[in-house]
């Protein structure tokens, strides 16, 4: 009941730290019968392009074996060895491509689904694998269900069609019986080939069903509650608490050093204490003013403190310090539209003397 509830419970998508660490420990989806199609594929490739050679092959050998056997006399133990080797040798000839041809079909096939890597968490030793409850859930499940079911389709495909076919040539082989042995093989290698076209299609939808629901599966069990999405946030992005107060003190320490940058300023635009920005401008440094501190509130005080403190002029121009304040960010070159406002402020700086530079208020 809490297995059940704790699926129904699993309502979101599975994120890609999820997937990836599925991946790392060896849980990747994987169609059993897609080695199985692609083996199909590879024994009729090679019931078409080899068989018919190997047969004849084959037909030669018998043929030699049953007319003459006068070559091959067993009078000691080393005459049947050198018989059975024979023999080995050429149903090795004949056998030998569809097993590479099967082997290399199923093996490429499972490589095209998952790239193949070493997973230790494979081989480690778990209960769950010993356990008997724990076998009987995995037969009995949902899988297992599946997986019973396919091989029941499989062996009734299979079976259906080999009597179908052996029904159609049954008079066929009974009078093969009675003709001589270079035609047995030809007859039985059609009625094979009849057989595993039929299979070969059976096989392909039971493919193709069982890579999409494989698929599906593995994305349903990998699928994550709320809770678990939000346990993952956190542990990607930081814990909330910790990030505010990160943020935080990248705040003050960028504000420390805007502060300590007014000095250097040539004039401060405020309103009158809500707002507070810093100019500098040095005609060798560069061609527009830079703003090198602004603040609001508290901070706008505290700028106009300490421009008071170093005698740097104070203007107070409520629009023109909000304007620059929203739309000029610390360490930037001031935008063309406030040139004609700025330079007229700082003519003002440098017309008055020294001794003259108080806080101005623009009218």
């Amino acid at each position: 009941m809490s297995d059940e509830e704790d699926k129904e419970s699993k309502t979101e998508a599975p994120s890609e730290k999820k997937i990836r660490d599925a991946a790392e420990k060896g849980n990747t989806p994987f169609s059993r019968e897609v080695p199985v199609f692609a083996s199909t594929v590879a024994m009729y490739l090679y019931m078409v392009f080899f068989l018919p050679d190997g047969i004849s092959r084959m037909n030669e050998t018998l043929k030699d074996l049953f007319e003459q056997p006068d070559q091959w006399t067993l009078n000691t133990s080393s005459d049947v060895i050198s018989l059975f080797g024979h023999l080995t040798w050429e149903a090795g000839v004949l056998l030998l491509p569809a097993m590479v041809m099967m082997m290399l079909f199923g093996l490429g096939s499972s490589v095209l689904q998952n790239m193949p890597s070493p997973v230790l968490e494979r081989v480690r030793p778990q209960m769950s694998r010993v356990s008997l409850t724990k076998g009987l859930g995995r037969m009995l499940g949902k899988p297992g269900l599946v997986e019973f079911g396919k091989s029941v389709i499989k062996i009734a495909v299979v079976s259906i069609v080999v009597v179908l076919v052996m029904r159609r040539s049954y008079f066929e082989s009974l009078d093969a019986m009675f003709s001589e042995p270079a035609a047995i093989f030809p007859m039985m290698a059609a009625d094979a080939r009849k057989i595993m076209i039929v299979i070969l299609f059976a096989t392909a939808v039971v493919a193709i069903l069982d890579f999409f629901w494989t698929r599906h599966h593995w994305i349903t069990e990998l699928r994550m509650t709320k809770q678990e999405v939000k346990e993952e946030m956190k542990q990607a992005q930081g814990d909330p608490i910790v990030r505010a107060r990160l943020r935080s003190i990248q705040r003050d320490r960028a504000r420390r050093r805007m502060i300590t940058a007014v000095p250097r300023a040539t004039l401060v635009i405020a309103n009158p204490t809500h707002f507070a920005v810093a100019l500098r401008y040095v005609r060798e440094e560069g061609d527009a003013p830079i703003v090198v501190a602004k603040g609001q509130d508290l901070v706008a005080l505290k700028i106009r403190e300490i421009a008071e403190q170093n005698k740097i002029p104070v203007f107070e121009d409520p629009p023109l310090a909000r304007s620059m304040f929203a739309q000029v960010s610390v360490d930037s070159v001031i935008p063309p539209v406030f040139y004609k406002a700025v330079a007229e402020l700082i003519h003002r700086v440098y017309a008055a003397s020294p001794q003259k530079r108080r806080v101005n208020r623009i009218p």
